[in-house]
Order: structure tokens, then C-alpha cells, then sequence
């Protein structure tokens, strides 16, 4: 578990920005594939006589699962000659083994790293209780937001590194259904560092946007690292 309690910082990675390529992820032909029109804001609030904790566990669980499942579709392209680091856009992110050693590792390896500890931690009856009477532990909370945090990364890795190979499978409306659910949801339960998620946040203004979600959701936590803080964190790496 001490893979998830690691602090996290950016600092200047020294090199100059290499000229940002076009996203193809943000063409209105393919922001507008979805394989539901479902309002997804209302399916991720809590309802009504459910346990907080027990609607975090069931849809972290989910997610986790399914986003599993996203990757595996383009994990044959996804390899250490491809990924040589953990890249979002002009961010890299590394591993902290459970001594906290940091480890700069290419992204078939940091993606194994999440989903085999979290696979842990989902499966763990201690951590996420599935019989009668037994309590959530007192982490329980900050545990998710680690566990929604890492997940997040690779979303934005299929995204940045593997959207051409995603829409030669035509599951890029799969991806972007589930980027909007996974967003909307950690959106309305505060379980992401909006700083984290703001490399991304042009793909989430269009799909989110368009989703039917409120914009003063948006602004509350993902619209406000858009301006200059999103571009200055995108020049930065990030180590986990």
C-alpha cells in the first residue's frame, strides 16, 4: 500500500517544449463519438440511503476495470521501444516502488505497476470491504484518490500516445464515454487534484461540455487550470 502515500512535485525538466503536435483526439469528428448519449452526471451522484464510502468502492472498482480493459486493447502497440517513458503530452510521470525509490520506468511498465496494486487493494477485503458489518478503513478515502489519480495517467496515455491505433479499432467512442463517466466522477466527489488533471483539460472542456454537464462543475475544478497554469504543467515532469 505505500505505493499510494508517496507525495508527488513537479520540477523544470531543463529542456526547451518541443513544438506541440496536433491533437486528433480534439477533431470534432471523432470528440463527437460516443456509444451513449446517457447524462452521465446524473449516474455519478450519490443516491439517496447509499453509503458514501460503498458508491466510491463500487464505481472505483468499475472504473478501474474498465479502464484496464481500454488499455488492453492497445497494449500490443504499447510497448518499451514505443512508450520508452510514462508520457502525457510534454509530462512524465515515474513510479515510487514501496521503499519510495523513484523509478523512471516506460509506460507498459507503469502501467503494470497501477494495475496490479490497485488490483491488490480492490481485492483486499481490508480495504475494500465487500461482507455484511465489516467498515471501510479510516484511509479509505484518501486511498481512492491515489487509486483515481494513477488511473487518470493512463487514460491521458492512451489519449496522447495511442489514439491513432484507438480509432483504427473504432473503439474511440468507448474511450471517450468512459473519459467522460471517469471525469464527471471524480469531478463530483473532489477525488482528483484538478492541477493533475489539467494536462488534459482541453479534451475535457469539449467532451464534458457537450456531455450535458454543468458548466459551473467545469469551472469549479477542472476549468481553472486551463489557462496558464495548464500550459506551464505541461513543461514540467511530474514524479510519482
Amino acid at each position: 500500500m505505500d505505493w499510494l502515500m508517496g507525495k508527488s512535485k513537479g520540477k523544470p525538466n531543463g529542456k526547451k517544449p518541443a513544438p506541440e503536435e496536433k491533437k486528433l483526439y480534439l477533431e470534432p469528428e471523432y470528440t463527437k463519438s460516443r456509444i451513449t448519449d446517457f447524462e452521465f452526471k446524473e449516474l455519478v451522484m450519490l443516491p439517496r440511503e447509499i453509503d458514501l464510502n460503498e458508491w466510491l468502492a463500487s464505481n472505483t472498482t468499475t472504473f478501474f476495470h474498465h479502464i484496464n480493459l481500454q488499455y488492453s486493447t492497445i497494449s500490443e502497440f504499447c510497448t518499451g521501444d514505443t512508450c520508452q517513458t510514462m508520457a502525457v503530452c510534454n509530462t512524465q510521470y515515474y513510479w515510487y516502488d514501496e521503499r519510495g525509490k523513484k523509478i523512471k520506468c516506460t509506460a507498459p511498465q507503469y502501467v503494470d505497476f497501477v494495475m496490479s496494486s490497485v488490483q491488490k487493494l480492490v481485492t483486499d477485503e481490508d480495504v475494500f470491504p465487500t461482507k455484511y458489518g465489516k467498515e471501510f478503513p479510516n484511509s479509505f478515502e484518501s486511498l481512492v484518490k491515489k487509486i483515481c489519480k494513477y488511473l487518470f495517467h493512463v487514460l491521458a496515455h492512451i489519449y496522447s500516445s495511442h489514439f491513432k491505433e484507438t480509432l483504427a479499432l473504432e473503439l474511440h467512442g468507448h474511450l471517450n464515454t468512459l473519459y467522460i463517466h471517469f471525469i464527471l466522477f471524480i469531478r463530483e466527489f473532489n477525488l482528483v487534484d484538478p492541477k493533475e488533471t489539467t494536462i488534459m483539460d482541453d479534451l475535457t472542456e469539449v467532451l464534458c461540455s457537450t456531455s450535458g454537464s454543468s458548466s459551473s462543475n467545469g469551472s469549479g475544478n477542472g476549468s481553472g487550470g486551463s489557462g496558464s497554469s495548464g500550459a506551464g504543467a505541461q513543461n514540467h515532469v511530474k514524479e510519482r
